[in-house]
């Protein structure tokens, strides 16, 4: 395998989070500022985070408008953030960006969740029409994610198929297979 940093090669998406251990604000803005130094396509920073920390009442609309599957887990995570990402830019023009370009934020806030010894789970299972109704949304701002977010937890507090997930070897498909077209060869 390539050399790869350290950070990125530990990083890991877990259902297990520790249901009693909570981020300090100290960690809350880190992960924020790291996400506010992502790059952007002229520099629009379209991304916008609600941060939902357990037992307030943004963390529980945000649990509540994720899908069974996801609420089975993530309401142990310390806090819950809404990735969401403007569609227009001041004058209105649309900005074809802004979802990469959240994408982008939500990865450097992963690098910086395990630089501090965090974990971060990405979904795409929730509610859009519930969040955007439940969190007041304004029609211009888009949610594109929910960022599961805390200490590490017992596995075996999972259910079984969570379990066996969490527990087994990670895998990820070879680098030949992400490649269009053969390596070293133009794409026609």
């Amino acid at each position: 395998m390539a050399q790869l940093s350290p950070l990125l090669a530990v990083r890991w998406s877990p259902h297990a989070f520790d249901p009693v251990a909570d981020l300090t604000d100290a960690e809350v803005a880190s992960l924020l500022e790291a996400a506010r130094w992502a790059p952007s396509a002229d520099n629009t920073q379209p991304w916008r985070f609600l941060v939902g920390r357990r037992d307030d009442e943004a963390y529980k609309r945000i649990l509540t408008n994720l899908s069974a599957e996801n609420q089975r887990w993530a309401g142990r995570a310390a806090a819950l953030l809404l990735g969401a990402h403007t569609t227009v830019d001041p004058t209105g023009e649309p900005l074809t960006h802004a979802a990469y370009d959240l994408g982008q934020a939500v990865a450097h806030l992963t690098v910086q969740a395990t630089a501090l010894r965090l974990h971060v789970r990405q979904m795409a299972g929730f509610d859009t029409a519930g969040l955007r109704a439940d969190l007041d949304l304004p029609p211009t701002v888009r949610p594109q994610v929910v960022v599961a977010v805390g200490r590490l937890g017992d596995p075996y507090s999972l259910p079984e198929d969570l379990r066996v997930r969490e527990v087994g070897l990670r895998q990820r498909r070879p680098v030949a297979d992400l490649l269009l077209g053969r390596t070293g060869e133009q794409l026609s």
